[in-house]
């Protein structure tokens, strides 16, 4: 009788939870019976994109797990909202699809923190959320959570106060020696410093997906624009659209690179089929470890640098609203 007892709460723990090496995420939806979304990562636990249908508005999504690590959830609007993976754990999502921002995630203690800062920032300013953010960082150092909000509003955020972000990488590293992705984060804020307005164009050499060469020298002498795209960021195919509309008017004043973060060649090349686009396009599978974003100084989905003719920044991180107008008003 034990020994059954035993086996029925073995099959309970393992039904509820993920097994060895991997992590579960099951969730529910609200206002959403059927559908799906998209899973990347930045940090390697992800190799590309995963998709996660949603029948009878549940999914359960499980993959292999060697560390811990974040999955960025791409909602049908285009939204995203973080999950910290640990292996062998499970979470529990429940959301509302009018409602993402208030998703909540049970399982684990990150996932609990976040839920926490989420309720924080949901009717919040964005001034204030960043307040809040650099709170929960000087509060947390220790947390993964930390790391992500660092990255969310204090490197990828065209306005970030490289600064502060200098000064609140170095308090999560003094908690966090060992974590790797801070180490990048703080050579990107380097990177960074050196591409704020009135900074000159890199020098950069890179194939394209043709198998072209592109480098500085196509850039140089004429107003021009580096971007960043993918095929499941739908505002980095509108800034797309904005400049190609531009470029149809200005033809050669106007010099173009796209650098896109697919993880694969196919996927960039299958949304290009869709796009006659007359510049290069870099893909280096690599996503956010591109070289070529590091040369640049990019570290977010979308993200622009603009270049006068005397190849001096003087745009950064424009919303595909911006980007005709500040493209006419250079190149009357």
């Amino acid at each position: 009788m034990k020994r059954f007892l035993y086996l029925l709460l073995t099959l309970a723990l393992v039904s509820c939870g993920a097994r060895n090496g991997y992590f579960k995420i099951d969730g529910r939806f609200l206002n959403l019976n059927q559908g799906e979304f998209y899973v990347y990562s930045t940090d390697g636990l992800v190799n590309g994109i995963d998709t996660i249908r949603i029948n009878g508005g549940r999914f359960t999504y499980e993959r292999p797990c060697a560390y811990e690590g974040v999955l960025m959830l791409v909602f049908p609007n285009f939204s995203e909202q973080p999950i910290f993976a640990t292996p062998g754990k499970a979470v529990s999502v429940k959301a509302d699809a009018s409602h993402l921002k208030e998703m909540t995630v049970k399982g684990t203690e990150a996932n609990e923190e976040m839920n926490a800062f989420r309720q924080q920032a949901a009717n919040a300013s964005p001034p204030e959320v960043t307040r809040h953010a650099e709170e929960f960082i000087k509060v947390h150092p220790a947390s993964p959570v930390s790391v992500y909000l660092l990255r969310k509003y204090f490197i990828a955020d065209k306005n970030a106060d490289l600064k502060k972000a200098e000064t609140l990488a170095e308090l999560l590293s003094r908690k966090q020696p060992k974590n790797g992705q801070l180490v990048k984060m703080r050579e990107a804020i380097h990177t960074m410093k050196r591409a704020t307005l009135n900074s000159t164009l890199p020098s950069f050499s890179a194939i394209d997906i043709n198998g072209r060469r592109v480098s500085d020298a196509d850039l140089r002498g004429k107003v021009s624009v580096v971007y960043v795209w993918s095929s499941w960021n739908y505002e980095s195919q509108d800034i797309q659209r904005r400049i190609k509309r531009a470029k149809a008017d200005a033809a050669n004043r106007l010099g173009v690179v796209g650098i896109n973060i697919d993880a694969s060649k196919r996927e960039c090349r299958n949304m290009l089929k869709y796009d006659s686009l007359q510049w290069s396009t870099v893909c280096e599978e690599l996503m956010f470890e591109s070289k070529l974003l590091e040369t640049f100084g990019m570290k977010s989905i979308p993200d622009n640098l603009v270049f006068d003719a005397n190849g001096r920044i003087v745009a950064r991180g424009l919303r595909s609203s911006e980007m005709e107008e500040r493209l006419k008003q250079l190149l009357k």
